[in-house]
């Protein structure tokens, strides 16, 4: 045993996630959702970013599309993360309301 120090991850149950009904079951009105203009390394043009979504593949795709169609600009998504073209907050808001989350805009 070494002598003092912090343990906080010296057994094997200190890794597992939590289970039960809480873990990966976050309704809609629960998730932390933020969404963002930034122009972060996309060559001076301006994008929306939508974080903290926790869906599926397919989730992320259905709800992609209507944001796209309801926008009516391109968009994709890349690492559970959602990006679309131009500063769309205002009209992303809206939609994510409409939708059953509870987004907040975030940063400029």
């Amino acid at each position: 045993m070494r002598k003092g120090g912090w343990q906080e991850f010296s057994s094997a149950n200190s890794l597992q996630r939590p289970s039960g009904p809480a873990a990966g079951a976050t309704s809609k009105g629960e998730q932390i959702v933020r969404v963002q203009p930034t122009r972060g390394g996309k060559g001076g043009k301006t994008v929306t970013v939508i974080r903290g979504l926790e869906l599926t593949a397919d989730g992320f795709k259905a709800l992609l599309k209507k944001l796209k169609t309801r926008i009516g600009s391109g968009g994709t998504v890349k690492d559970g993360v959602i990006e679309l073209q131009g500063d769309q907050v205002e009209l992303s808001l809206d939609l994510l309301k409409k939708e059953g989350y509870k987004p907040k805009r975030a940063g400029g």
